[in-house]
């Protein structure tokens, strides 16, 4: 079975930190491009972060830019979410997402794979 499983979600109090993962299984990550999504209850889904095949370029909005830090270990097939300086206003449920696009001739396919999402709820 192909799937993604994100961990490491949880209560933290504001200024804490938690390091959220995404495990691969069936499937290898190291030709796909993660991202970590997070969705609050009544909120469209906003991406967070993401970071190439290689691990050598990462993109984040304002919104997390030097709190939130996404890393991959191609050896270990799991990308993490280091998440620091949390504010209540980080409280969603939080998502990785795979996705590759492979060009052969003609064709054009597009794999794309999302967990099941993790809680984190950031409160005193």
């Amino acid at each position: 079975q192909l799937q993604l499983v994100e961990s490491g979600g949880g209560l933290v109090q504001p200024g804490g930190s938690l390091r959220l993962s995404c495990v691969a299984s069936g499937f290898t990550l190291d030709y796909y491009m993660i991202g970590w999504f997070r969705q609050a209850p009544g909120k469209e889904r906003e991406g967070l972060s993401c970071i190439n095949s290689s691990g050598d370029s990462t993109i984040y909005p304002d919104s997390v830019k030097g709190r939130f830090t996404i890393s991959r270990d191609n050896a270990k097939n799991t990308v993490s979410l280091q998440m620091n300086s949390l504010k209540p206003e980080d409280t969603a449920v939080y998502y990785c997402n795979a996705e590759l696009r492979t060009v052969i001739g003609a064709k054009r396919d597009r794999y794309v794979y999302w967990g099941q999402g993790t809680q984190v709820t950031v409160s005193s």
